[in-house]
C-alpha cells in the first residue's frame, strides 16, 4: 500500500483537515503532528481528507507534517489477550500510562507483548494440506484456556514445508510455512472494521445462561443472539452487565466500558481482578478483556472501541469459543458518532444523531451470531452482545434505544420505580421481551423437561393477569376483588420479592442453574395449588396471610441446590398442615 506525507490545514477538535498531492484511502491510519497523534482518514473530497484524531489534539498547529502509514486501523490477534486492560483504539494501557495518571499523547505500544514467550504444541506436519482457518497448533494460556493457531482467512491452500517443534516462542517468530507463500506465527494481524469471516451461520438454539432468575426463566437470549438493556441513571445497568460477565457460561467475557463515567470504570478495573471464576476456580480474569474508554478519553477513540471489541469476539468465535461482548454503553458511542458528524457539518437526524445511526448500529450487531468458523477441525463458536444504553431521562423513544430494540432478540427494559424500591434486577417484566423463547423451547425441554415451558408460560399469564387486577383496584378497591383474585395479587408479590428480585452481592442468591430455577418454581406452583384449594373451601386470604409465606419461600430460596427439592417438598407438606388446622378452628 501506498503512504507518504500531507500537512494539517485546518484543526476542528477532534477533526482535522489534511492536504496530500497523493492517492490516500478511506479508514487510511495516520500519524499528525510532531508526536504522531494516532488517526484515521474518514472522508476525502479531492486532495483534502478529513481526519478523525484519537487523541487530544491541543498544541497541533496548522502546517504540521501527516504521516500517511497505508494500512487500514488493525490490531494483533494471539495470546495474551486474555487479562489485559486495552484503550479504545487497542493500546495496552499498562504499557501507555507509563508512570502518570494520564496518557501522553502520541503513545504507543504493541497490544501483544513481543518478548514474552509462549508453550506452542503443533497440530500439522510437513506435507499436510493447510487452507483458510485449519488449526496449525495450540498454545495453553494459564490453566483453563488453550488458544488455537490458526492459518489467517485468505490463506492459498498448499501444504506445509516447514512447521516448528513443540517449545516456547515469541509472538514474533514464524512457526510454519507453507509453498503457497503462508509465514504463519502465534499471532495474525486484523483490520478492526472489517468482519472476520466464516464457513457457515448457525441456527441459534442454545441459551446464554445467565443464572439470573428473570432473565432465564421470561426473557432468555440465545448464544449468538443479541441483548439491549435500557435504562436511566441509577436503574442497575452497570451491576447486571458486571453480574452477568461473572455469571454467564460463555468461554471469554469481553467488557467495553464505552464513554462511561471513570469512577464506574475504576470499579470494573478494580473489582474484575479480585474476582473468581465459579466453573473454574481460576481468576476471572483469565477469560476476560476489558476495554476502557471513559468519558474523559477522546471521543473519536470512544467510536472505534466497539469494533475492537468486536474483532476480538471473532478471533475468539473462530477458535470454536463462545464470547459474550457487554458493551456499557452504545448511547455513549453514538454521542461520540454526534459529536463527530458536527465537526464534519454533515447533515443532522433526529435528536441531532447523524443519519446514519442505524446503519451503523446494524454493521456492529450482524457481525454477532453463532457461527462454524473456517477450517479444519470444525468447531462452532458464538458472540453474543449484551449493550447498555443510557437513553437521557429514561425514555425508550430516543433514537439509540429505538434503532438497539430494532436490531436485537432480546429487550430488558430497566426500569426507574423498580430501583427506588431497591427491587434488582430492576428488569420491568411489562415491558420487556424476547424473540428467542421458541427457539430456546427445545433446549430447555430436553435438558429440563416439558413442566419448564409450562411453567414459564404460567409465570407471564400470572404477571399479565396481574397488571389487569391493578388496573382494576385503581377503580373498586382490593376489597372489592374476590378473594381468589386477592390471593393472585398476594402470590404475585411473593414471585416478585422471592424469584424476579435477585441479590447480585449474595453469593447463594447470585446464581441459580435453570435446575435449581425450575425446582423454586415448581414450589410456588404447588403453593398456589394449595393455597387455591384452601380458598376454595371457604377460608378467607386474610386468615392465610397470618401464615409466614414469605420467609417460608425466602428460606427456600437460600437452601443450596442439593437439598431445594427435599426442603420445597417439606414446606409445601407444611403449609398444607397449616391450611387445614385453620379450617379445623373455624369448624
Amino acid at each position: 500500500m501506498m503512504s507518504g506525507k500531507g500537512r494539517i490545514q485546518g484543526i476542528f477538535g477532534p477533526v482535522v483537515k489534511g492536504w496530500t498531492d497523493f492517492p490516500v484511502f478511506l479508514y487510511e491510519v495516520v500519524r499528525v503532528g510532531e508526536r504522531g497523534l494516532l488517526g484515521e482518514v474518514i472522508r476525502i473530497d479531492g486532495d483534502v481528507s478529513d481526519i478523525q484524531v484519537y487523541e487530544d489534539t491541543e498544541g497541533l498547529r496548522v502546517g504540521e507534517d501527516i504521516r500517511f502509514t497505508g494500512e487500514l486501523l488493525s490490531v494483533d490477534l494471539g495470546p495474551g489477550l486474555l487479562g489485559n486492560v486495552f484503550d479504545g483504539i487497542g493500546r495496552p494501557l499498562e504499557l501507555i500510562s507509563g508512570n502518570g495518571c494520564f496518557i501522553q499523547r502520541g503513545s504507543d505500544a504493541p497490544n501483544l507483548a513481543p518478548d514474552r514467550k509462549w508453550p506452542f504444541t503443533p497440530l500439522v506436519g510437513v506435507g499436510d494440506l493447510l487452507g483458510p482457518g485449519d488449526v496449525i497448533g495450540e498454545v495453553k494460556e494459564g490453566p483453563a484456556m488453550t488458544n488455537l493457531v490458526m492459518a489467517p482467512p485468505g490463506t492459498v491452500q498448499s501444504s506445509v514445508d516447514f512447521i516448528a517443534p513443540q517449545g516456547d516462542y515469541p509472538v514474533s517468530d514464524i512457526l510454519c510455512t507453507t509453498q503457497g507463500g503462508l509465514r504463519a506465527g502465534l499471532s495474525q494481524r486484523w483490520q478492526v472494521r472489517r468482519a472476520r469471516p466464516v464457513a457457515a451461520r448457525i441456527d441459534l438454539s442454545e441459551p446464554l445462561v445467565t443464572g439470573q432468575r428473570i432473565i432465564d426463566t421470561l426473557f432468555p437470549v440465545a448464544l449468538g443472539g443479541a441483548a439491549v438493556v435500557p435504562g436511566g441513571f441509577g436503574t442497575g445497568k452497570t451491576v447486571t452487565q458486571q453480574s452477568l460477565a461473572k455469571w454467564c457460561n460463555a468461554d471469554v467475557i469481553i467488557y467495553i466500558g464505552c464513554g462511561e463515567r471513570g469512577n464506574e470504570m475504576t470499579e470494573v478495573l478494580e473489582e474484575f481482578p479480585t474476582l473468581t471464576d465459579p466453573s473454574t476456580g481460576e481468576p476471572l480474569m483469565d477469560r476476560m478483556i476489558l476495554i476502557a474508554n471513559t468519558s474523559n478519553m477522546p471521543v473519536a477513540a470512544r467510536e472505534a472501541s466497539i469494533y475492537l471489541g468486536m474483532t476480538f469476539g471473532e478471533y475468539f468465535r473462530d477458535m470454536g469459543k463462545n464470547v459474550a461482548i457487554m458493551a456499557d454503553s452504545t448511547s455513549r458511542w453514538a454521542e461520540a458518532l454526534r459529536e463527530i458528524g458536527g465537526r464534519l457539518e454533515e447533515m443532522p437526524g433526529e435528536e441531532g444523531y447523524p443519519a446514519y445511526l442505524g446503519s451503523r448500529l446494524s454493521q456492529y450487531y450482524e457481525r454477532a451470531g453463532r457461527a462454524k468458523p473456517l477450517g479444519k477441525p470444525e468447531r462452532n463458536g458464538s458472540i453474543t452482545v449484551i449493550n447498555a444504553v443510557s437513553p437521557p431521562g429514561g425514555d425508550f423513544s430516543e433514537p439509540v434505544t429505538q434503532s438497539s430494540l430494532r436490531l436485537s432478540g432480546a429487550f430488558w427494559a430497566l426500569d426507574k420505580a423498580l430501583a427506588q424500591q431497591r427491587h434488582f434486577p430492576s428488569i420491568n417484566w411489562k415491558q420487556s421481551y424476547s424473540l428467542y423463547v421458541d427457539n430456546l423451547a427445545p433446549y430447555f425441554e430436553q435438558r429440563l423437561g416439558p413442566q419448564w415451558s409450562r411453567y414459564c408460560d404460567q409465570l407471564r399469564i400470572l404477571l399479565d393477569r396481574e397488571k389487569e387486577l391493578q388496573t382494576l383496584v385503581q377503580i373498586v378497591g382490593r376489597d372489592g376483588l374476590s378473594e381468589k383474585d386477592k390471593w393472585l395479587l398476594r402470590f404475585s408479590e411473593l414471585l416478585k420479592v422471592v424469584y424476579l428480585q435477585q441479590n447480585a452481592f449474595d453469593d447463594r442468591d447470585a446464581y441459580f442453574l435453570p435446575e435449581s430455577q425450575l425446582r423454586l418454581l415448581s414450589v410456588f406452583f404447588k403453593v398456589d395449588r394449595v393455597v387455591a384449594e384452601g380458598l376454595a373451601r371457604g377460608l378467607l386470604l386474610a386468615q392465610i396471610d397470618e401464615l409466614p409465606l414469605l420467609r417460608y419461600l425466602l428460606d427456600l430460596r437460600a437452601a443450596g441446590d442439593e437439598v431445594m427439592e427435599e426442603r420445597g417438598e417439606a414446606l409445601v407438606a407444611k403449609l398444607g398442615m397449616e391450611i387445614s388446622g385453620l379450617e379445623v378452628i373455624l369448624q
